[in-house]
């Protein structure tokens, strides 16, 4: 009982520690003030912060705007324009500076050298592969960006959905215990004090040795009960060796003589037998099922389970074919060795005896 108060209150204890680290994760989730959230509420709201009226068209046209795509069209239209401009830019103030060299005064003209040409050349490359680098970078920044962005919103939506199963087990966790909590004061456990539990154990120890004595004595009964189940079998092996002598002795004298005055005692001794063997051996019922099948079926003991072996003979014979059995199975007993055994020899009298001292047997353990 102390070892079961142990276990409970060590799961208790996890159970807080499991409670405390969700509510933990949820806080921080919280108050991580994530830019992946606070981005689409600019992205969708940037437009309508404008002073300008509350127009319905223009509020269609401001939502179209916010498709990711068409973003993307105006962004590339306006790169596109800023570079044509950049481009006149650039001629018209080289224009410019040409003119004003040509007509200025010469003493006042800027001079212009070869080694300033070269400076402005290595100046001019320096600047174009920095800006070829920080254009790669950016666009492979923009390539990972597209690639984790479907990753990182699955991980955050994966997150957020834990934090909120989290919370929901912590409130039904609570709840339980809570419920717990009502039906312990409601239904409180029977307190078991050291005098009962030793009562209890001197109990229980009396009540093993007892069974150990009763175990004894089935194992002797069983044991007893076995011999007699032997001594038994030995007397039927006796009387179907007796039984098959007074066959053949039936057999001469209806041969020798019909009249004959010894045939009455003989069949009188030979149906005492039959009986003899019918109480001994608990024949239930016998009955032919056909003109070369004999069915008998035996009782085992005081149980009410039976068996049938059904004897098959060759047509217009006396040679025994083959030997069945039904009810076996519930006692997990194996004839079939005994079966062969017996039909090759012809043996009837022999494979029903041993077809019955081993379901006996068997019943018995």
């Amino acid at each position: 009982m102390m070892h079961n108060r142990r276990s409970s209150s060590f799961g208790t204890a996890e159970q807080e520690q499991l409670l405390k680290s969700a509510q933990a994760l949820e806080s921080q989730i919280e108050n991580a003030n994530l830019q992946l959230l606070r981005h689409p509420d600019t992205f969708h709201t940037w437009r309508l912060d404008t002073d300008e009226g509350d127009d319905t068209a223009e509020l269609e046209a401001v939502a179209r705007e916010r498709d990711p795509a068409i973003v993307a069209a105006d962004v590339a239209a306006q790169i596109s324009f800023l570079r044509k401009l950049k481009f006149q830019y650039l001629e018209q103030n080289a224009k410019d500076r040409y003119v004003k060299s040509i007509v200025s005064d010469i003493d006042d003209a800027p001079i212009v050298t070869a080694e300033d040409n070269k400076e402005l050349l290595a100046s001019n490359a320096a600047k174009k592969e920095k800006l070829k680098v920080a254009k790669s970078s950016l666009a492979e920044t923009q390539r990972d960006v597209r690639t984790l962005a479907p990753l990182v919103e699955r991980d955050y939506t994966k997150i957020k959905d834990t934090a909120t199963q989290a919370t929901q087990l912590a409130q039904q966790i609570l709840d339980a215990r809570l419920a717990l909590t009502r039906l312990r004061k409601t239904h409180p456990h029977p307190r078991l004090t050291v005098a009962l539990a030793d009562q209890k154990l001197i109990d229980q120890v009396t009540e093993m040795q007892k069974l150990n004595d009763e175990l004894e004595e089935l194992r002797a009964q069983a044991q007893t009960v076995k011999e007699q189940v032997k001594k038994s079998a030995l007397e039927v092996e006796n009387l179907r060796v007796e039984r098959a002598e007074l066959e053949k002795t039936v057999k001469l004298s209806q041969m020798d003589a019909d009249d004959d005055a010894r045939l009455v005692p003989l069949y009188s001794w030979y149906t005492a037998s039959m009986n003899l063997h019918r109480s001994m051996n608990d024949l239930h019922e016998s009955y032919t099922a056909s003109d070369n099948e004999l069915r008998l079926t035996y009782k085992i003991d005081s149980s009410p389970h039976r068996i049938t072996i059904s004897l098959f003979f060759a047509p217009d014979t006396r040679q025994l074919a083959a030997v069945q059995t039904a009810g076996l199975e519930e006692l997990g007993v194996d004839v079939g060795d005994v079966i062969d055994a017996h039909v090759q020899v012809n043996d009837v009298q022999g494979v029903v005896a041993a077809i019955l001292a081993r379901a006996r047997m068997r019943h018995i353990r």
